[in-house]
């Protein structure tokens, strides 16, 4: 009897060991299962939330849904200490796949993925559950822009599209700019935020609004933008936004002021807002057809001067009315109002294509996109705006191919007739071949391709680096050693 209670015993102890043994067989490869051999916990932290590319897939998310981690909080979440071995890890994991961007490309961007409403759900455009961008690589599907003026602010639209396709390998462009994932590897940060259509469309109050869909865009925008790690690193220095048209992001662009803006001019804003130092000027695209190379010569254009459109302005745009009343009997001078109604458009191509000089003169703003409608129509710019900046005047040499003209000269009786009858015909036709040899630069096209206005932009931004550089590197030198290890 005792011997059988005693294997009773034994069978009982060897049926509890086994179960034991086996749950801590099932734990240990469940452990082994979700974590790797190879590389710590805390560097696998740092590439899921860093978006490195040894991460394959990653769902996306909506940017104003989630707060993108830091380094050090994202491990301190998940209850690992950080070892010096695995932040030389970071570093180098870091370094590496900067480097492999940087071979990609002149300019290195890292784009927010910002909800449809900012940029293309603006223009109508609707994609799937979780698809924040449409796809690019077939031409046909991109969603279009509104035509008519609406097109001569068009920017933003032209520059997100070139960065999204700036990764695929089905789209024949130039590699001035990449698209990088990580933003810590980047150039510059770009914001997509189709500023001027949002103005365009969306700056009345609707029915039963107490603000406008434009200011609540702008208001969600600065709320995002100021809880980002990458604005809090640079204070927004390295972060650019485009507000082409004049009146758009006006609530935003105080508080925003940091960043670097694309704009039409300066006219509306503050010199501590935006000015030439940080910012820069792009080009309108142009609303009327482009020449080609059968662009009338001197003999073929039987008007000296020409100008279409608002008379009567605001601000600078008060000589238009004292213009009108001293050349709108010269014979030769076309000089009267002009709206996009009843084929305005086509017309004013038409008759810049038969005049030698278009007259571009300062409206509510310094610039006007005639300017760049007279460049594509070869008919030489006569530009009376005392106040205006001009895209890429650090490498083009507007003199070459325009006639400036102060406004006080301007407006005295005879001054200006006298002034264009005494340029000669040689000199003239100089102007012209140069007008036809750089007006692909004023270009907006997509895809884009080698000089045109959206590669010019870009090369323009990667011109401004050094010294968005230089700014941050004074402003990490007590932030720094502040927080060594931000």
């Amino acid at each position: 009897m005792s011997a059988n209670i005693e294997t009773r015993r034994f069978l009982i102890y060897v049926v509890f060991l086994s179960i034991f043994l086996l749950l801590l067989s099932c734990f240990i490869l469940f452990k082994s299962s979700t974590s790797s051999s190879l590389v710590p916990e805390s560097v696998l932290m740092f590439m899921l939330v860093n978006n490195s590319s040894i991460i394959t897939s990653k769902p996306q998310h909506h940017a104003l849904d989630q707060q993108p981690a830091t380094l050090v909080t994202s491990l301190i979440d998940h209850g690992k200490p950080i070892a010096d071995t695995d932040l030389e890890l970071i570093e180098q994991v870091e370094v590496d796949e900067c480097l492999q961007s940087k071979e990609g490309g002149l300019l290195r961007v890292y784009m927010y993925d910002l909800p449809s409403e900012f940029h293309f759900g603006l223009l109508g455009w609707k994609g799937r559950s979780g698809q924040v961008w449409p796809d690019v690589d077939n031409a046909k599907d991109v969603p279009s822009y509104p035509g008519g003026l609406n097109l001569q602010h068009s920017v933003e639209y032209w520059l997100t599209l070139d960065l999204l396709s700036s990764n695929s390998t089905g789209i024949d462009r130039p590699r001035t700019v990449i698209r990088v994932m990580n933003s810590r590897c980047a150039d510059v940060i770009f914001v997509p935020f189709f500023a001027s259509v949002s103005y365009n469309r969306h700056s009345r109050r609707q029915l039963k609004e107490k603000v406008s869909t434009n200011r609540l865009l702008q208001d969600k925008l600065v709320k995002f933008l100021l809880e980002q790690e990458e604005w809090k690193r640079s204070g927004g220095k390295d972060h650019v936004i485009v507000a082409h048209h004049p009146n758009s992001l006006l609530d935003a662009r105080k508080k925003l002021g940091a960043a670097m803006f694309i704009l039409a001019d300066f006219g509306r804003y503050r010199a501590d807002v935006a000015n030439l130092k940080k910012d820069l000027i792009a080009p309108y695209k142009h609303v009327v057809r482009t020449l080609g190379d059968d662009s009338p010569s001197f003999d073929d254009r039987p008007l000296l001067g020409y100008f279409q459109g608002a008379i009567q302005r605001k601000d600078g745009g008060f000589i238009r009315q004292e213009l009108y009343q001293l050349l709108k009997d010269e014979k030769d001078v076309h000089f009267s109002y002009g709206s996009v109604r009843a084929h305005g458009i086509s017309k004013a191509g038409q008759g810049m294509a038969s005049s030698k000089y278009c007259f571009n003169i300062a409206g509510d703003t310094p610039s006007s996109n005639r300017l760049f409608d007279a460049i594509v129509s070869h008919c030489v710019p006569v530009i009376i705006s005392d106040d205006i900046e001009l895209p890429f005047e650090d490498i083009l040499d507007y003199s070459e191919f325009c006639v400036f003209v102060r406004t006080s000269d301007a407006v005295k009786k005879h001054f200006l007739m006298n002034l264009l009858r005494g340029i000669s015909r040689d000199k003239w036709t100089m102007m012209w071949q140069r007008l036809k040899q750089l007006a692909h630069h004023f270009e907006y096209q997509y895809p884009s391709k080698q000089g045109d206005a959206v590669q010019m932009i870009w090369e323009a931004i990667a011109r401004k680096v050094p010294s968005v550089r230089l700014q941050l590197h004074k402003h990490y030198r007590f932030n720094r050693a502040d927080h060594p290890k931000d």
